[in-house]
């Protein structure tokens, strides 16, 4: 009886083990903000060149962050952004070399490929790094 007990009490201490080492999962606004640490928001432009631009990063439901040289520029979306996960794929249809606030991003599930919404694209606020004075 004493083993199949220890069994038990192993089992779920295993089970249990996962809900105590659970991450703590930032909102939002706190990844957008450790995002920014250290930069300035730059007056708002409407495009963005694409042939610079080397990566994005969606942060759930709340914004896209794009990288273009040292400068982070954020989209918050007018429409669309509680969709918006890990687990999307942006597709944008532009008409040039420039992403801007008026063309469409749609957004593939990463498992499916499949249609699962799309953003309204807001303005993009530049950040920058402080300059360190000496």
């Amino acid at each position: 009886m004493k083993p199949i007990l220890a069994s038990l009490l192993a089992g779920a201490a295993l089970l249990a083990a996962p809900v105590a080492d659970a991450r703590h999962r930032d909102t939002p606004e706190q990844q957008l903000a450790k995002l920014l640490k250290g930069r300035v928001a730059g007056k708002p432009v409407d495009c963005i060149s694409l042939v610079r631009t080397g990566s994005s990063q969606i942060i759930d439901g709340k914004a896209i962050v794009y990288t273009v040289g040292s400068t982070l520029y954020v989209n918050e979306p007018r429409g669309g952004a509680e969709q918006l996960d890990d687990n999307s794929i942006l597709v944008t249809n532009t008409f040039g070399s420039q992403l801007c606030s008026i063309d469409p991003v749609r957004l593939i599930d990463r498992n499916s490929y499949f249609q699962r919404g799309f953003v309204s694209l807001g303005q993009f606020v530049p950040y920058t790094r402080v300059k360190k004075s000496n």
